[in-house]
């Protein structure tokens, strides 16, 4: 059982979702009834969802489970190499999640963007803007990429 799929069968607990109200939750966020027939991303969008409606996704002394989304762990990565280049002073998640929004909800000042939420469009000019970032950095230490 994939991490998401543990996550969404907690959040239906403690939101204290019924047989009915969950299917139809989960077939109007993806368009299906079944976690088995849903992707991974699908699966991201319920939980995504269930957040949305006040379930908290609590750490028991371990990390969040890693992105699936390739493009969000080049976010993280990029972002932390960035910091290690000295080109970003604040390395925190709540800094990442600012300069995310800039790209995605500019103006929009109750919106959270969280990277690993991204789709692959949303994400595509921050990884670009990290990359021409890191370069600068790696150019002022002196060394190349």
């Amino acid at each position: 059982m994939t991490a998401l799929l543990k996550i969404i069968h907690v959040a239906r607990k403690e939101l204290g979702l019924d047989e009915d109200t969950y299917r139809a939750l989960l077939l109007r966020v993806t368009g299906t009834e079944s976690l088995r027939a849903m992707s991974e991303a699908q699966r991201a969008a319920v939980v995504k969802e269930m957040t949305r409606l006040g379930f908290k996704v609590r750490v028991a002394g371990k990390q969040l489970p890693q992105s699936f989304k390739p493009w969000s762990r080049m976010i993280h990565a990029l972002w932390k190499k960035c910091h290690q280049l000295g080109v970003i002073e604040d390395r925190s998640a709540p800094a990442l999640r600012a300069f995310c929004k800039r790209f995605v909800a500019h103006g929009h000042d109750g919106v959270v963007v969280d990277p690993d939420m991204l789709s692959y469009d949303q994400a595509s000019p921050i990884i670009e803007a990290l990359k021409k970032m890191e370069a600068r950095g790696a150019a002022q230490a002196g060394g190349v990429r």
